[in-house]
């Protein structure tokens, strides 16, 4: 029997570094369904995202909420009249909506 090609990349071939953070922020774990959550929600407190997101630890989600800041994909927005805080996404973070889409288009094809 014949032994499977194994295909190897070109030697100057590399991936874009801007790709690879790309998928290194969405690639995370709850990072998506996070994003999802806000595009689909609008500005939420974190016991909403929380909620929507019930299997992230709040100690996670803490976590994944300040690296999505820090990335500039949510922003945290406190109210001064109270102790209100709301969390939602940025213009940068708003132009994920058809990067999520085509990963649902995408799951509804081939996941059961």
């Amino acid at each position: 029997m014949d032994e499977p090609k194994v295909m190897q990349c070109a030697p100057d071939f590399h991936l874009c570094p801007k790709f690879q953070k790309t998928f290194s922020i969405l690639g995370k774990k709850w990072n998506g369904l996070i994003i999802e959550t806000l595009l689909n929600e609008g500005p939420l407190r974190f016991k909403n995202i929380s909620k929507a997101v019930n299997k992230c630890s709040d100690r996670v989600l803490v976590e994944r909420l300040k690296e999505l800041e820090a990335d500039g994909i949510v922003n945290r927005v406190t109210f001064d009249d109270s102790s209100l805080i709301q969390y939602q996404l940025t213009d940068k973070g708003l132009e994920l909506e058809p990067i999520m889409s085509s990963v649902h288009t995408w799951a509804n094809k081939w996941f059961d």
